[in-house]
C-alpha cells in the first residue's frame, strides 16, 4: 500500500480538503497507517484527467495513426496527467473512419492513458459550419453507417457529433441516444431545432460557441437550447485561443460546474514546435499557441493538452482550480458512464492520480496505482 500524506485532496463535489490518499494495488482505498509513505506537503492531489475530445499530439492524428502511434499518443497523455481519453476522429470517408475505429479499438498502451471511448466528430455536419473539418467529406446523417462504424470500433463509440438540422439527424438521434452521447456540432441550427434534438435524446454540445451561431437575445440558437436543457453538458476549449476568458467565466456561471466539460481539442502539433502540419488533409500553420488552416485562416484545433488547459483556466482565466478539475475529471466521467471507476479520488476507483506542485506543475502521475512519471 502507498499512502500519500499531507496533501490537498480534490473532492468530487468540487473542493479541496487536507488529508491523505491511500492506494492499494490498482485502486484507491481507505486510509491506513501501514504502507509506504510519500510526503506531499504543499501539493494538490487530483484525479487523472479525462479528455473526451482530442484529435492528436506529438505529430500524430488518431484518424491516421496506426496502433503503435496511438499507443505513443496515449503515453504522452498519461505523462501529462491525462489518464483516460476518447480519441476523436475527423470528417472523412466511411472506409477511412472505419479503419481509424479499428486501430483505436485494437490499441493497448501499457503506461498510457486508457482509451475509454471514441468520439466521432462528423461527418454529419452543415457545410456552412465546416470550420477546420474538410467540407469535401461532409455527408447527410446515415443511421446504417453509424452502426457499421460502431461495429468496427467494437462498441467503443461513446460520443457522436452532428448537426441537428441536417436531413435524417433527428432520426439518427432517436436510434442511438441510449447507446451514444449524441452531440450538437458544426451547425447552423436555430433554437427550436436544437431544442427538439435535445428533447429527443441528444445530451452534449461539442466545443460550445465554436462552429455554431452565437447567442443572440432574439435568436438564442444552440447555446440557448442547451442552457434550457438541464440534461445537456457542454464542452469548452480553455486554451485562451478558442474562447475569451470572460466567456469561459460566464459559461460556468450560466451552466454551473456540473454541466461544463473542459476539453483540449488538441491536434497533431500538440507537444511539438511551430510549423506546418495537416488535419484531415488540410494544411495547418502553427504559430505560438494558435493553429489555423493555411487556406482561410480558421482555427484548427488547439496545440494544448488538457492539463495545459487546466493551468490556463486557473492562471489566465481566474477559474478556481477545484472547479477546473471537476470539469476535466468528474463531469467527463459521468458523461461517459464511467464515474463508478474513474473521475474522482474515492475507495474502489482506479488509482489514477496526479500530484501537482503549488505552481500546478506535475510532481508525479499514478496510473492504476503505478507511478509512471516522477519529477
Amino acid at each position: 500500500m502507498t499512502i500519500i500524506k499531507n496533501v490537498k485532496v480534490f473532492c468530487a463535489e468540487g473542493k479541496f480538503k487536507e488529508g491523505n490518499v491511500a492506494i492499494d494495488g490498482a485502486y484507491f482505498t481507505e486510509a491506513s497507517s501501514d504502507g509506504t509513505e510519500i510526503d506531499a506537503r504543499g501539493c494538490y492531489a487530483i484525479p487523472g484527467l479525462i479528455d473526451v475530445h482530442l484529435h492528436g499530439c506529438i505529430g500524430n492524428d488518431f484518424s491516421e495513426a496506426g496502433v503503435d502511434d496511438i499507443a505513443k499518443m496515449a503515453r504522452y497523455q498519461a505523462e501529462n496527467g491525462v489518464t483516460a481519453i476518447c480519441p476523436t476522429t475527423l470528417t472523412l470517408p466511411e472506409a477511412h473512419l472505419a479503419q481509424a475505429c479499428r486501430n483505436i479499438a485494437a490499441c493497448d498502451a501499457p503506461g498510457g492513458a486508457d482509451i475509454v471511448g471514441i468520439h466521432l466528430e462528423g461527418p454529419f455536419f452543415s457545410p456552412l459550419k465546416a470550420g477546420a473539418q474538410n467540407p469535401a467529406h461532409i455527408q447527410p446523417p446515415d443511421i446504417q453507417m453509424v452502426g457499421r462504424l460502431q461495429t468496427a470500433a467494437n462498441g467503443l463509440v461513446k460520443i457522436l457529433s452532428l448537426a441537428p438540422e441536417m436531413p435524417g439527424a433527428i432520426e439518427l438521434i432517436d436510434t442511438y441516444a441510449r447507446e451514444i452521447a449524441c452531440s450538437l456540432a458544426h451547425t447552423t441550427a436555430d433554437y427550436e431545432t436544437a431544442r427538439e434534438a435535445l428533447a429527443r435524446g441528444a445530451r452534449h454540445i461539442t466545443h460550445l460557441f465554436n462552429a455554431m451561431p452565437p447567442l443572440n437575445h432574439r435568436d438564442p440558437g444552440v447555446i440557448g437550447a442547451a442552457l434550457d436543457s438541464p440534461h445537456c453538458n457542454v464542452e469548452l476549449i480553455c486554451d485562451n485561443v478558442h474562447i475569451h476568458p470572460s466567456v469561459v467565466r460566464a459559461t460556468l456561471r450560466m451552466f454551473g460546474d456540473d454541466r461544463v466539460i473542459m476539453i483540449s481539442d488538441s491536434m497533431a502539433a500538440t507537444g511539438l514546435s511551430e510549423g506546418t502540419y495537416e488535419i484531415g488533409g488540410l494544411a495547418v500553420n502553427v504559430q505560438g499557441n494558435t493553429a489555423r488552416l493555411a487556406e482561410g485562416g480558421a482555427i484548427a484545433g488547439s496545440v494544448a493538452n488538457l492539463m495545459q488547459c487546466i493551468r490556463i483556466a486557473v492562471t489566465q482565466m481566474n477559474i478556481p482550480l477545484a472547479q477546473a478539475v471537476k470539469c476535466a475529471s468528474v463531469n467527463p466521467a459521468k458523461t461517459l458512464g464511467i464515474f463508478d471507476k474513474r473521475g474522482s479520488i474515492e475507495p474502489g476507483k482506479y488509482a489514477d492520480l496526479v500530484l501537482l506542485n503549488e505552481d500546478l506543475s506535475i510532481r508525479s502521475v499514478f496510473l492504476r496505482g503505478e507511478i509512471i512519471k516522477k519529477i
